[in-house]
């Protein structure tokens, strides 16, 4: 489990094809304090959005195995040598939730439709899958590779959020440009919400009305 406050930004040491996949070796220096969190192997690290295990450790870098599925279905298959990545280790609960739960399983690969870089804010505007929509919830959170953030605002097929100068320097999000694709991982709650909201009506391809009234009538209020 993380909470989407990323904590070092990494850099794409090496990548390695294999018969399963691919072994991404990250440059790892950028851990704040060792005598915080030290990667071990066996651990679950955040990469990017997507919960990958740590198979070793040395010379200041992590190496992790992606799998073809997991290169398929998250931008990880898209990395170079030298790509910047955002890194989280998983929540411990002694640790405040600084940011939403999230379980690094992501559910769509979203694309970056325009970047507003003004004096006043910075905004950026992305194109979800089609399926993911309905999870995308104004004022709620969604995870941009990895990155915890709140919805500004929502429109027919796509969604903005507004960065904070602290985003835009500690993750990837300070570089990105239109045309990224980017890992998108829904709110837990709002998928859970959503997905009773559907069984209990039967399912189909017509979507419950969501109302104070059938909140209220479905148990969630």
């Amino acid at each position: 489990m993380f909470t989407g406050i990323v904590q070092a930004k990494g850099r794409i040491a090496s990548i390695n094809h294999n018969d399963f996949g691919t072994r991404l070796r990250v440059d790892g220096q950028g851990w704040p304090d060792p005598a915080i969190y030290k990667p071990a192997h066996g651990d679950s690290i955040c990469v990017c959005g997507v919960c990958l295990t740590v198979v070793e450790t040395g010379s200041g870098e992590i190496g992790f195995d992606v799998i073809a599925e997991t290169l398929a279905k998250t931008n990880l298959g898209e990395l170079k040598v030298g790509d910047p990545v955002n890194l989280e280790p998983p929540v411990t609960p002694s640790q405040p939730l600084g940011g939403h739960f999230m379980q690094g399983h992501v559910d769509g690969v979203g694309e970056v439709t325009h970047v507003h870089a003004g004096d006043d804010e910075h905004r950026v505007t992305i194109k979800p899958p089609a399926e993911l929509i309905a999870y995308i919830i104004p004022k709620g959170s969604v995870a941009i590779d990895g990155i915890s953030l709140t919805i500004a605002e929502v429109h027919d097929d796509t969604f903005e959020v507004a960065l904070i100068p602290t985003t835009l320097d500690l993750t990837t999000l300070g570089d990105t440009t239109v045309g990224r694709r980017v890992n998108l991982e829904a709110d837990i709650i709002s998928k859970t919400v959503v997905h009773q909201l559907e069984r209990l009506h039967g399912g189909g391809d017509k979507k419950p009305e969501l109302t104070m009234q059938l909140l209220r009538d479905t148990g969630f209020m």
